[in-house]
């Protein structure tokens, strides 16, 4: 029997009414049944690379003291999934974390571990790790990775130190200058310092910005002036200006002829005037004497006697 006034629109609609019908009402049953369901484990998965092996399953169970072997006395619904996972996201070991129940009545921790991308010392003798949200882990002896070190203040909230991580991430895309930097010195926002696995000077860069423009200018130094000067020449090399770079040398200025009371000079010990690695021009370390491995000629100047200028001024007489 026909009915063509029926429209296979309404059919449509009809059957899938019964459909949502029947998923609220099995949703319903499941939820029924998986509060009645006891919990019968806790696995952890761990997503580390081999490479890192920064966190293991092992070491963040003992984060959980006894909940794994309390957890299989008690039904899924009186363990607060939400709770348990704020309380592991506040590990420092750990970057992310979910926590769910599966089909079988286990619980699943599911964990992506810290992922350091810098050490940092800071001027207080704290020594820790961060990553790209600026989560910290403080240093351990059994974590230990080859990851930028950066030394400098950063308790002001107006430059973390995730504000170094541009800078890091340029470095890290250039070979080149990943392995001729070994280290940044944060003396503050607007001087940001470079250390360069060649001993001899420092490179200040400003603010940490620019970066194509700034490094291209310390290439041109390292390819038309160190190799003629010599590269500890300069103490500082400075792109901190646009379009500028502003060196320094090493020997500014030379100390005055020092007289004893007898009218003799002492010999100056010019070498007691050069910095030491990693101290400005005209400065020491407390208790260590400054040195420089370069030989400066006429390091010494001669003695001479007051009585010495009366002869030759003598001689200089007419009779």
């Amino acid at each position: 029997m026909k009915f063509p006034h029926i429209k296979s629109s309404w059919i449509f609609g009809t059957l899938s009414c019964l459909l949502i019908g029947y998923l609220v009402a099995a949703a319903f049953v499941t939820t029924g049944l998986a509060e009645q369901r006891m919990c019968t484990g806790v696995t952890i998965t761990v997503h580390d690379t081999a490479e890192l092996k920064f966190v293991t399953a092992r070491e963040l169970a003992n984060e959980l003291a006894d909940f794994p072997s309390t957890a299989r006395s008690r039904r899924l619904s009186t363990i607060n999934m939400d709770s348990l996972e704020q309380m592991l996201q506040t590990i420092d070991k750990i970057e992310t974390v979910s926590v769910n129940a599966l089909t079988d009545g286990k619980i699943h921790i599911d964990i992506n571990p810290m992922r350091p991308v810098a050490r940092i010392f800071d001027d207080m003798g704290q020594s820790y790790y961060i990553n790209r949200t600026g989560k910290r882990i403080i240093a351990d002896a059994r974590y230990h990775l080859d990851v930028p070190v950066v030394q400098g203040t950063f308790h002001d909230e107006s430059f973390p130190a995730v504000n170094i991580l541009p800078l890091i991430d340029y470095i890290a895309s250039d070979s080149a200058w990943t392995h001729a930097i070994s280290m940044i010195k944060v003396d503050s926002p607007r001087d940001v310092i470079l250390i360069p696995v060649i001993r001899g000077h420092v490179i200040n860069i400003g603010e940490p910005l620019d970066f194509p423009d700034k490094f291209a200018r310390i290439q041109a130094m390292y390819r038309k002036v160190l190799p003629v000067k010599g590269w500890e020449y300069y103490d500082t090399l400075s792109v901190k200006w646009r379009g500028q770079v502003v060196a320094t040398r090493r020997n500014k200025v030379l100390a005055a002829p020092v007289f004893d009371d007898h009218g003799e000079e002492e010999e100056v010990e010019l070498s007691s005037m050069l910095a030491a690695d990693g101290v400005a021009p005209g400065r020491t370390l407390p208790g260590q004497k400054a040195h420089d491995d370069m030989q400066i000629p006429a390091a010494k100047v001669h003695k001479h006697t007051a009585n010495d200028s009366v002869i030759k001024h003598n001689q200089n007489k007419k009779p």
